[in-house]
């Protein structure tokens, strides 16, 4: 399955290449709790299932991720959304985007792709509530087209859900 809002694909560039061929090796060995990493010959874009933490709302829930790479990872961060049907969640959109600030304006190149799965998955444990964030309808309607999360301006305002 693929998403329409994938960005532009330039080939990765070499340091790129190595830090992600590191970090799948790392997650073979090690992967993080939760977490499986769907095996396909694309290193630019990987699959990944979630299975909701036990003692959550997500208790054995399970969706996909689905994480696209640019050309200069780790410097500029991935691209990364749930593939449909994404969770309810007042941070998750029903198109797949995610209000996550690690993802945008927090980024650091220190980040990993299993550092990324354990914060949306802190994210997801620590929710109250399953429910859209109250502008959904508004914000997919705007994402028509294949507007990539990245180019949304996000206002990181609650950090209680």
């Amino acid at each position: 399955m693929t998403s329409s809002s994938a960005p532009s694909r330039k080939a990765l560039s070499k340091i790129a290449t190595n830090r992600l061929q590191k970090e799948l090796v790392e997650w073979q060995m090690n992967p993080p709790t939760g977490f499986k990493h769907k095996v396909t010959d694309n290193l630019q874009r990987w699959v990944i299932e979630v299975i909701g933490a036990p003692g959550t709302l997500y208790a054995n829930d399970t969706y996909q991720l689905q994480v696209d790479f640019p050309e200069h990872y780790p410097m500029e961060s991935p691209q990364v959304i749930f593939l449909h049907p994404a969770p309810l969640h007042p941070h998750i959109y029903s198109n797949g985007h995610i209000c996550l600030d690690i993802l945008y304006d927090s980024w650091s190149p220190a980040m990993t792709v299993s550092s990324i799965c354990i914060s949306i998955l802190s994210m997801l444990s620590s929710s109250t509530e399953k429910q859209r964030p109250p502008d959904n309808d508004r914000y997919v309607k705007n994402c028509k087209n294949g507007r990539s999360p990245k180019e949304t301006r996000w206002w990181f305002h609650d950090d209680k859900v």
